[in-house]
């Protein structure tokens, strides 16, 4: 993932700033959730409103906001195409036009006619069968789609699938090295492996805790951290020089 190649860059020299002694460990990464948690409440993701939909913002949100994304949707809506055999059947280049507001819209209609076409031949267009398969050969069969990548693959799995994979996105990366739990170095899979050993396996929770991981790091947790207010502050962290 570019963005956490980007991240690491900036996070290779730091300092350490305390404000208890809430040093990082094992057990940290629960009580990040369950201060995230009492700061936010509950974020209710995924924001669309059937699992389908999912599955095409999921591939329509890459590097773009998610406002962009719902007026994606909703032209797709307005042309009753936002079902898996009438994505199947429209050609790439009016798909394009009609997801433009997510931007990078010739990319992404290929990359989305991609997974339909995989989904349709597979699947049948099912979800429910989909979901029979475990998170291993779902996962290694969507990053087969070309044009899927790890972050868009959990994402599909765990929320419109609703099994427990963790998705990892440039916000999990600087909250957890930031924090010690992990180093700059750490690549997605390291990462993911980290968060999924250190959790209990609940879908509700790896929803969750993504949710609110992109809430704080949207908030606080940027590029240029702001730490005052954080609801993670209290925890040991490292900031960049």
């Amino acid at each position: 993932m570019q963005g956490l190649a980007a991240a690491a860059q900036r996070c290779e020299k730091k300092y350490l700033y305390r404000e208890d002694n809430l040093v990082g460990s094992d057990d940290n990464l629960i009580r990040f959730y369950e201060a995230l948690l009492a700061y936010y409440g509950p974020q209710g993701w995924w924001p669309g409103q059937s699992d389908f939909e999912v599955v095409v913002g999921a591939v329509l949100t890459q590097n773009t906001s998610w406002a962009n994304v719902e007026k994606a949707l909703a032209k797709l809506k307005e042309a009753q195409l936002l079902e898996p055999e009438g994505l199947n059947k429209i050609g790439p280049e009016k798909l394009a036009q009609l997801i433009r507001p997510a931007g990078y819209f010739n990319i992404k209609a290929r990359r989305l006619k991609n997974l339909i076409r995989w989904f349709c031949q597979t699947y049948g267009g099912s979800l429910r069968v989909m979901a029979q398969n475990s998170v291993t050969r779902l996962r290694e069969e969507l990053l087969s789609v070309n044009g899927i990548g790890r972050e868009t693959a959990d994402s599909i799995i765990l929320y419109a699938l609703h099994k427990p994979t963790f998705v990892v996105d440039t916000y999990t990366y600087r909250v957890l090295v930031r924090h010690g739990c992990l180093e700059a170095q750490s690549d997605y899979e390291q990462i993911k492996e980290f968060c999924e050993g250190h959790l209990p396996q609940e879908v509700q929770l790896f929803n969750e805790f993504h949710a609110l991981i992109v809430r704080v790091g949207k908030e606080y947790c940027r590029s240029k951290p702001r730490c005052e207010g954080c609801p993670l502050s209290r925890f040991e962290h490292f900031i960049e020089e």
